[in-house]
């Protein structure tokens, strides 16, 4: 067959297939043709590739999961996971109860886990009281009334902020129909709170009023409250005669705290920010102290006249009247004479007409009664009154810098601005040395502890040290995705589809070498004659020139196989490159 070799270096290279079969196959033809280390490393660059990318999917996914419900128990949270999973929901089960999924999906799964009932929670309401049989006895209803009041309670102070979990015990005792001997309930409430959160005063007086507003007949007094800790947190107003309770506490610490403020308000422009330390104690009488008088003194009215309220007077008078004596007859049958009185007014003796031997008393009483005045005087002493303050204050000494040898020293106030000081502080606390208060102002060097900040470098540094913990992963992996792509996938993609410049370049190489200028001697001792079979000459004998070139094309062909295969495929084809 008398095929033209048409080498020609001038001509550009082209495309062998230009249809879409044609390039199929010429890409099947070059992948069976690469060699086997290529493809090995072709393979294994993709699947690492692969794995990088699911890798970064996954944890950049990982950011957006968030908390659908904390707190929940072992059989809610075992429950609420069931569900989950059959409902194809990616979650994550965390220490604490805690079950996170999506961010996207957290409103629409409560949504979904509320309507199939879930979380159903550890404690019942009155829902117990929805399902009622028929054989129940009055003890069975007292005692699910009890637990559904214990339920509906714990559930409403587990609402609070600062309660992650709550248990209420109820001591409901049976009425019978003799009111002095019924028992009155009783209450105790225990407390989970959360990590760093306390609870104040108000707050656990407002659980011990809502206990026992919801018990019939349960004294506020009767409600306990404790914490995880064992702690009672709830206090009873009549308490403790030998400490303060914690009221009296709290009133002690802020008459302190108050006294101090004033302190620094009024030295911290004089002496400076950091060159004052005060403290105060207050010493407060909590004593209910009540006490009654009655006062009475005689009421003088106007005039200095007694006023009298009132007078009375009784007079009474016994006679005993003349027995008759002597011989019976008109003389002696006759009436007595009447008693006369005698004109003057004299105390003297009745007598009457005949008497001789009558008798006569009298007896006359007068009580006079005057208005007096009277006074009911109680008196109750003030609770949580100001018995006694003690206060003391440190005052920095002042740096005083040398002009000639500008050195720093310091030196203590003078006595004089002390004073002054005093009289100040006096002023500002109620100092009152009738009762005992007693002030010392004194001036003293403070001490510093120098704390040696070490001069980190930048890499060195908190934040960049949680930067670089926060991008390792993703960055770990974008670099072996990076390694994977330029290292392996592209260098087997080099030996599958060269590039066209190196194409170029390879076919002018090759047609330099066995049909250019330098010319291997034929057989008839020219040049290289395109009309032989196949386009190869046919060597006479060795030669060093034509050794050479025979050295030089099989480095290219070793170097590039792909290319001078593709070459020598358009030379047999008879297709112009």
């Amino acid at each position: 067959m008398d095929t033209a070799l048409a080498p020609n270096a001038a001509m550009p290279v082209a495309a062998v297939a230009t249809g879409e079969a044609a390039t199929t196959v010429t890409y099947r033809e070059r992948l069976a043709q690469m060699p086997m280390r290529s493809k090995v490393m072709m393979g294994a660059g993709l699947a690492v590739l692969a794995a990088a990318v699911l890798a970064i999917t996954l944890w950049s996914s990982q950011g957006d999961f968030r908390p659908l419900f904390t707190g929940l128990s072992d059989k809610d949270g075992g429950a609420v996971i069931a569900q989950l999973q059959q409902m194809n929901v990616p979650y994550r089960n965390e220490p604490g109860g805690i079950i996170s999924v999506p961010a996207a999906q957290v409103y629409d799964l409560r949504m979904k886990l509320a309507a199939a009932g879930l979380p159903k929670g550890g404690t019942v309401g009155f829902e117990l009281m929805d399902k009622s049989s028929i054989g129940q006895t009055q003890f069975n209803e007292r005692l699910n009334f009890q637990r559904g009041l214990e339920g509906e309670l714990t559930r409403t102070i587990t609402a609070l902020a600062d309660v992650a979990d709550a248990r209420v015990h109820l001591a409901l005792p049976q009425q019978n129909g003799f009111f002095r001997e019924q028992q009155k309930p009783s209450a105790s409430v225990m407390l989970t709170l959360r990590p760093g959160h306390v609870l104040g005063r108000d707050q656990v007086a407002g659980i011990v009023h809502l206990v026992s507003s919801s018990v019939p007949e349960l004294n506020p007094k009767a409600v306990s409250v404790l914490d995880q800790t064992g702690a009672l947190l709830s206090t009873n107003p009549d308490a403790s005669a030998n400490g303060l309770d914690q009221q009296q506490l709290l009133y002690k610490q802020q008459v302190e705290a108050t006294t101090t403020k004033r302190i620094y308000e009024l030295l911290e422009p004089v002496v400076g920010h950091d060159n004052l330390r005060a403290t105060v104690s207050a010493d407060l009488d909590f004593n209910q102290v009540e006490s009654t008088a009655e006062e009475y003194k005689p009421n003088q009215g106007q005039g200095n006249a007694p006023a009298v309220r009132s007078q009375q007077t009784n007079e009474s008078t016994n006679a005993t009247p003349q027995l008759p004596t002597g011989v019976p007859g008109a003389a002696t049958n006759q009436p007595p004479v009447p008693a006369t009185a005698p004109v003057n007014g004299a105390s003297a003796p009745l007598q009457t007409a005949g008497g001789g031997n009558g008798t006569q008393s009298s007896r006359r009483d007068a009580t006079t009664n005057y208005e007096l005045d009277k006074m009911v005087r109680v008196t109750r002493n003030s609770v949580g009154t100001v018995r006694r303050l003690n206060a003391a204050v440190v005052i920095n000494q002042r740096q005083v810098t040398d002009p000639k040898t500008g050195k720093t020293s310091s030196e203590p106030l003078p006595q004089a601005e002390i004073d002054k000081i005093t009289a100040l502080v006096q002023e500002t606390m109620g100092f009152n040395a009738q009762r005992g208060d007693s002030l010392k102002i004194i001036s003293a060097p403070f001490v510093s502890d120098k704390v040696d900040v070490p001069d980190l470098p930048v890499w060195k540094q908190p934040w960049v040290l949680d930067l670089v913990r926060a991008s390792a992963v993703p960055l770990a992996l974008v670099a072996v995705a990076l390694i994977a792509v330029f290292g392996m996938v592209r260098p087997a993609m080099r030996t599958l589809n060269p590039p066209e410049a190196e194409a170029t370049e390879t076919a002018e190489e090759l047609h330099a070498i066995v049909g250019g200028d330098e010319a291997l001697p034929g057989a008839e001792g020219g040049a290289l004659d395109g009309g032989n079979v196949h386009g190869l000459p046919m060597l006479e004998g060795p030669s060093e020139n034509a050794t050479q070139m025979l050295q030089r094309a099989r480095l290219m062909a070793k170097s590039n196989p792909i290319a001078v295969a593709n070459i020598m495929r358009n030379w047999m084809t008879g297709e112009e490159i």
